[in-house]
């Protein structure tokens, strides 16, 4: 994760204010719980996304279903880069960015985002027992699950972990999986940010995919293994990723600049598109503007209710509630 990721622009004027609280809340990143932790949580409820047009629920191609700004006393709450929820939902796993995860309950009432209950957070381990953060594995930066099977990318010591998922939905047991020499020659702050499993829908069902923040992609494991390419534009970087039911991805991108500030982008990537030596694009499904109620949106995952593909994303806030927050945002992806 690059230093200017971990800044926000509160103005033209407010810039080199913004840097240097950046800076001071990357030197003063808070410890991982040391045991499993209750925290309490509260949620402010977001009920419109445009403050210029309240009444707008749909942008691109999803509509906007509802949101929360969650904050706790707790000081190691936050710096949430990566998101899980259930299939049906109602629960959420999220990884913060010095090897520590939530668990949580999503309660919703009348169909919106309402709170959380049952907030965890508990420290990653490796197989023998240490903690993530005594080892050079401690920037836990994506995730993603399958079955009872949990994969952690990890950067700067670019790695994948993988954690297996006991009957208590605790991940335990993180062993690193080979991974291609390139991954580890990508950049120190840009390793792999977005990580998925491809579904049965996919012709590289079962298959661990990873993309950096750089846009270097790679198929880790399955037969297909190999690496792939993805367009990057408009100053955007990769930040998670998703895979659709039908086998298509969703990519979450997220850019930060002088003039534009923070901006979040999803696009959506074909069937198949994913394979060995291709240079991916997608159709741009939701791009954020200016009067957009998001932050450092870094966390993406994908679930159904019914007929909808519910799209739920959330922002990683450095561990800076001065002028970061951590916002939850769900939306519906139309078509």
């Amino acid at each position: 994760m690059r230093l200017t990721r971990r800044r926000v622009l509160i103005g033209g004027g407010a810039l080199a204010a913004a840097s240097a609280a950046g800076a001071a809340a990357l030197a003063r990143r808070p410890e991982a719980f040391r045991n499993a932790t209750p925290v309490p949580v509260a949620a402010e409820p977001i009920s419109r996304l445009s403050a210029a047009d309240p009444d707008r629920s749909r942008f691109g191609a999803v509509l906007f279903r509802s949101g929360l700004d969650l904050t706790s006393p707790a000081s190691g709450f936050g710096g949430f880069s990566a998101l899980w929820r259930s299939e049906n939902g109602r629960d959420l796993i999220a990884v913060a960015d010095n090897a520590q995860w939530l668990t949580a309950r999503v309660v919703t009432a009348e169909g919106r985002l309402a709170g959380l209950s049952d907030t965890v957070m508990a420290p990653l381990l490796l197989r023998d027992g240490t903690p993530l953060r005594r080892t050079g594995y401690y920037d836990t930066e994506s995730l993603a699950i399958s079955g009872n099977a949990a994969y952690v990318g990890v950067e700067r010591r670019h790695a994948v972990i993988r954690f297996e998922r006991d009957r208590s939905g605790a991940l335990v047991g993180g062993t690193p999986i080979p991974v291609p020499k390139e991954v580890a020659g990508l950049p120190n702050n840009g390793g792999l940010e977005a990580i998925g499993v491809a579904p049965d829908s996919s012709p590289l069902a079962g298959a661990v995919v990873a993309i950096s923040e750089g846009g270097r992609g790679f198929i880790l494991t399955g037969p297909r293994q190999g690496s792939f390419e993805v367009a990057l534009s408009g100053g955007y970087d990769a930040t998670d990723l998703a895979f659709l039911p039908d086998g298509s991805l969703l990519l979450l991108e997220r850019r930060f600049g002088l003039l534009g500030g923070l901006g979040c982008r999803l696009r959506r990537i074909a069937h198949g598109a994913v394979r060995p030596g291709a240079r991916l694009d997608g159709e741009v499904v939701y791009e954020s503007e200016a009067s957009h109620r998001i932050d450092n949106m870094e966390g993406l995952a994908v679930h159904r209710e019914g007929d909808d593909t519910v799209v739920t994303l959330i922002s990683d806030n450095n561990f800076n509630t001065r002028i970061q927050k951590t916002l939850l945002l769900e939306f519906a992806l139309v078509g």
